[in-house]
């Protein structure tokens, strides 16, 4: 399987067929010193934005690596994007929660510092210590990207508070779900209705290791937000919102 590597500022018409396309910075460092890459290797190079281009590696410098296209592919945009709003946990949980999201083609990831999150970022450190949360998540979901060989790097959204959550659900832009072990409604029966057909942006939510406090269910239902299970099983914050994304790729027959 051929390895992927990214260079965020090259156009789609780059991409085409014959033309050459050079990568450099970190990206090119980390492939030259680490991967070992060779001339002559055929790699993956993709924008992070839907292009991505296989080609053979004609060039290499010690902070640059340059490919001939030769085969070269676009993704278009889905109509229905998909997104993940997953409360701050302890330790590396809620990072491990955005690698598996990535994996499962989550489309965008919104952290947010529920009442019950051990991890704080508002508090401690203030805003460079959000800032530097939301670029790790970044960083997260781009190399799961690579992994998963995305055509398309997920966005990562500065952290939101409940009260922004709320006004989430209130909007006609998205349909917020919240993934609750207690809801009478299974998500695999939302999934199957005609509510989501209708629906141009789904968010799960997904709660922090001590779970939704009961006046964020009551916000949240308040505001328009669907209350969901995923079964009888109570999962990890860092599998839930992996095994939700699941099952709307089924349903949405991405998968």
């Amino acid at each position: 399987m051929a390895n992927l590597y990214y260079a965020e500022g090259l156009s789609p018409d780059r991409f085409a067929v014959g033309e050459t396309l050079t990568v450099s910075g970190e990206e090119a460092r980390h492939a030259v010193r680490v991967s070992r890459l060779r001339v002559g290797e055929h790699i993956l190079v993709g924008n992070g934005q839907g292009s991505l281009a296989r080609g053979e590696v004609t060039l290499i410098e010690k902070d640059r690596f340059e490919i001939a296209v030769r085969e070269s592919s676009h993704d278009i945009e889905p109509s229905q994007r998909l997104g993940l709003v997953q409360a701050l946990a302890k330790g590396d949980r809620d990072e491990r929660a955005v690698e598996q999201a990535t994996e499962f083609g989550v489309d965008l990831i919104v952290p947010w510092e529920a009442k019950r999150s051990v991890s704080r970022w508002s508090t401690a450190g203030g805003g460079d210590k959000a800032a530097k949360g939301v670029a790790r998540w970044q960083r997260v979901a781009r190399e799961a990207s690579k992994q998963s060989l995305r055509h398309r790097i997920p966005e990562v959204h500065q952290a939101v508070t409940t009260e922004a959550l709320c006004e989430l659900a209130q909007s006609d832009e998205s349909t917020v779900i919240a993934l609750h072990p207690g809801a009478d409604i299974r998500l695999s029966e939302w999934a199957t209705s005609e509510r989501l057909s209708r629906c141009t942006q789904v968010l799960l939510v997904v709660g922090p290791e001590g779970g939704f406090g009961d006046d964020e269910l009551a916000e949240l239902s308040s505001a328009g937000a669907v209350l969901d299970s995923l079964g009888s099983l109570v999962l990890r914050p860092s599998s839930a919102g992996a095994a939700g994304l699941a099952v709307l790729n089924a349903a949405l027959r991405r998968w």
